[in-house]
């Protein structure tokens, strides 16, 4: 019997390099690999309650390693080939409470 295991994705991180002549923040971005990340289909009442509320159709749910401390709220991950943007802020169990190696839940839409 094999272990459930994720995959790699890419989240992209905003870096804050200088300010610009008008005082505003310059930001690079920078590629994180996440390792283990698990990766649904996300349910059709999930994506109907969530397009109703925000305007989003959220596609994918991924499920976030322990011990991660990034910031997921509003942010770009690349994961199939393709580009997506993380929806609404990540939903985090207690770790101590939660019996497998992961205990956030992000969800994602085409970015594109």
């Amino acid at each position: 019997m094999t272990r459930i295991h994720g995959i790699s994705i890419i989240l992209m991180d905003r870096i804050e390099t200088g300010v610009d002549g008008f005082g505003k923040t310059i930001f690079k971005e920078k590629p994180i690999k996440i390792q283990n990340v698990l990766v649904s289909p996300t349910s059709t009442d999930d994506v109907a309650n969530q397009l109703n509320l925000t305007g989003k159709k959220i596609v994918y749910d991924l499920a976030i390693p322990k011990g991660d401390d990034h910031d997921w709220t509003n942010k770009e991950v690349q994961f199939f080939g393709k580009k997506w943007r993380t929806v609404g802020v990540p939903l985090e169990g207690i770790e101590d409470m939660i019996p497998l190696d992961w205990n956030k839940k992000v969800t994602v839409e085409y970015y594109g």
